[in-house]
């Protein structure tokens, strides 16, 4: 019959971590009796300089084990900690509480305090707006970069994880029940600019949580910012980037990540990795439904807004450090793709465009 280890009221994770522990504790025990076997068990049959040096040799044994031992305490204990947080904050909020009641809104106003929210799923949408640094959300077939001042909507049902950047991000939810005959633009994943009436709006939900109970003055103020949504987000902006099958895609990808510094030609790459462009070519429509000067240039600006955010470099610096030796080039094409200027963006001015 197998022996346990774990304390009574121990989590399976600590029970776990423990029994591990457990094992190493073994193992290390048995390393020590070896060691000690080295000593001479007698003078007699060893001279004293030859006692001296084996028991030296205990002594740092004996010292080494302890130090390894209590640094795998400690990582043990690390494990445990870290490891029960993510479970309670998974187990506590994103799946038992979102849906607990079919027809409230449920709200959430926190600061992220972990790098990871692991993949799961709502029966509700998903509102999500990030404050103080980007966010990467990832679905089953692409990855979103959702920076400050931006929010993501996610429809009923997508699988979806979470991994912002810093652990100080502050990440504000709304999550709405799917009615009947809604609009398309709730039926998608996007990308949005918050503006001010916006961005007034989910500031005044600030000290909400939990459950929006219909019919609550809350419930009606919460659906009003559901509802104008498709009238002030026109543009879904294209924040995001498909995530590769084909392995050798993937290498090429990386490739790109490690030089964004670098400008970076269609035909290098092409030869370098052994393609023609033309094969190339159709590998990058077949898996990503983009071609490779697109992928790069949205990667390339993701870069930049990150760079950005940090408030550290300058814009020609920015430029510099995702390959634009030209800053003008370099402001067109971010302006192409989030509506302003990179100038006006470091300086927080408002993103979406006044209809």
């Amino acid at each position: 019959m197998p022996v346990t280890h774990g304390v009574a009221g121990s989590s399976p994770v600590q029970t776990a971590i423990l029994e591990e522990a457990f094992l190493n504790r073994k193992a290390f025990l048995f390393f020590g009796l070896t060691a000690k076997s080295a000593i001479p068990k007698s003078r007699d049959t060893q001279s004293s300089q030859g006692f001296n040096a084996a028991l030296r040799t205990l002594r740092f044994y004996l010292v080494w084990f302890a130090v390894k031992f209590l640094s795998y305490l400690y990582s043990t204990n690390h494990r445990i900690t870290s490891m029960e947080q993510s479970s309670f904050k998974v187990d506590q909020y994103y799946i038992t509480k979102v849906d607990a009641d079919k027809k409230s809104i449920y709200c959430h106003h926190d600061v992220m305090g972990e790098l990871l929210v692991p993949t799961h799923k709502h029966d509700k949408a998903q509102m999500l707006y990030a404050e103080g640094d980007v966010v990467f959300v990832t679905t089953e077939t692409k990855t979103y970069f959702l920076p400050a001042r931006h929010f993501i909507w996610i429809p009923s049902g997508v699988a979806h994880s979470i991994h912002p950047k810093s652990e100080n991000v502050m990440m504000r939810n709304l999550y709405f029940p799917v009615e009947k005959n809604e609009d398309e633009f709730y039926q998608s994943e996007g990308i949005y600019p918050v503006n001010n009436l916006l961005l007034q709006m989910m500031l005044f939900t600030n000290q909400w949580n939990g459950d929006l109970k219909k019919g609550s003055p809350n419930f009606v103020i919460a659906k009003a910012i559901k509802a104008i949504l498709p009238q002030i987000c026109l543009t879904n902006l294209p924040l995001e980037l498909p995530l590769p099958k084909d392995a050798r895609l993937g290498k090429i990808l990386r490739h790109v990540e490690n030089n964004l510094g670098e400008t970076i030609l269609f035909a290098d790459v092409a030869h370098e990795f052994g393609y023609s462009e033309r094969s190339l070519y159709r590998l990058f429509q077949k898996d990503l439904k983009m071609s490779f000067i697109q992928y790069y240039t949205i990667r390339r600006i993701l870069k930049a807004i990150e760079l950005l955010l940090e408030r550290k470099l300058s814009v020609k610096e920015v430029a510099q450090e995702v390959g634009y030796n030209s800053v003008p080039t370099f402001s067109n094409t971010f302006f192409k793709i989030l509506g302003q200027r990179p100038s006006d963006y470091l300086n927080g001015e408002e993103i979406l465009e006044r209809k």
